[in-house]
């Protein structure tokens, strides 16, 4: 299946009539099923970031392990750690919506927030990096009908988070990314 861009610069795939479900190769399909699996989650978590910052860095965000092996659009987050003061880098599944990009705080449906998520909360001044463009944006956790309107398009793309909540007494958050406007 072709890949294609939007204006936010994230690759992404072709949608089908499946509810937004993205249209996925044989092994993107496996790929994705086991990383909602409680097996594939905690592989999955213990490793992909490992091997997916340097792809990162190395493709200047152009490229992804994860939207390679998924098909799923795949933004870097870096954000101002609150304890360090230093700058963090995350891969995360980029939602397109207009100008804007929702991302989501699963933590692959572990009983706690991702670290990420505290340190933007503290600083939701943030970099965002898709395939075509690298800016500032402002996050803010979505709270009420934007939250389940955002959550039921994360989960059409990716039913995992559905899995995820499942395993987790937690609300997981759902963020919405503004740019910055100068």
């Amino acid at each position: 299946m072709p890949e294609t861009g939007d204006e936010t610069g994230i690759v992404e795939q072709s949608q089908d009539s499946r509810a937004g479900q993205h249209q996925a190769r044989w092994y993107q399909r496996f790929i994705t099923w086991s990383a909602a699996s409680r097996v594939g989650a905690w592989l999955l978590s213990h490793t992909l970031h490992r091997m997916d910052l340097p792809v990162i860095r190395l493709s200047k965000s152009r490229r992804s392990v994860a939207n390679s092996a998924t098909g799923l659009p795949v933004v870097t987050l870096t954000v101002r750690g609150v304890e360090t003061g230093k700058l963090r880098t995350t891969p995360l599944i980029g939602i397109p919506e207009g100008d804007n990009i929702v991302v989501v705080a699963s933590n692959w449906g572990r009983p706690y927030h991702p670290g990420w998520y505290h340190n933007l909360r503290a600083n939701p001044e943030v970099i965002l990096s898709t395939k075509d463009h690298t800016g500032t944006y402002i996050a803010h956790e979505t709270t009420g009908e934007e939250r389940e309107k955002y959550w039921r398009k994360a989960v059409d793309l990716y039913y995992g988070y559905e899995s995820y909540q499942q395993r987790t007494r937690r609300k997981i958050p759902v963020i919405l990314l503004v740019p910055k406007r100068d």
